[in-house]
């Protein structure tokens, strides 16, 4: 909906990486829809738009989220391989 706030066009569905094995599946394969009445809204959100059309979930590791290095606490050897990985280097000034 946001893509389409600014006009911009797409026939591709997005991919949504997720570390919740448990949400992608829920996605997949809702059995027990009784028992997962309890599970947040944006779980049953999630599995509205994949039944569109309009989204896939592909789990990740958590290794591999590299949000996390924005919202997590992080050794900092770990936040520094994850630098690295999005391409963040660091800028040197000149005065």
């Amino acid at each position: 909906m946001l893509l389409e706030e600014l006009n911009i066009k797409s026939n591709n569905v997005m991919k949504l990486r997720i570390d919740n094995k448990s949400a992608t599946d829920l996605t997949k394969h809702p059995i027990a829809h009784g028992h997962s009445k309890h599970i947040k809204i944006k779980y049953h959100f999630l599995r509205d738009q994949v039944n569109k059309n309009k989204l896939t979930l592909e789990h990740c590791r958590i290794e591999e989220q590299f949000a996390y290095m924005l919202t997590k606490t992080l050794k900092p050897k770990r936040l520094e391989e994850m630098k690295n990985k999005i391409g963040m280097h660091k800028l040197t000034y000149l005065n």
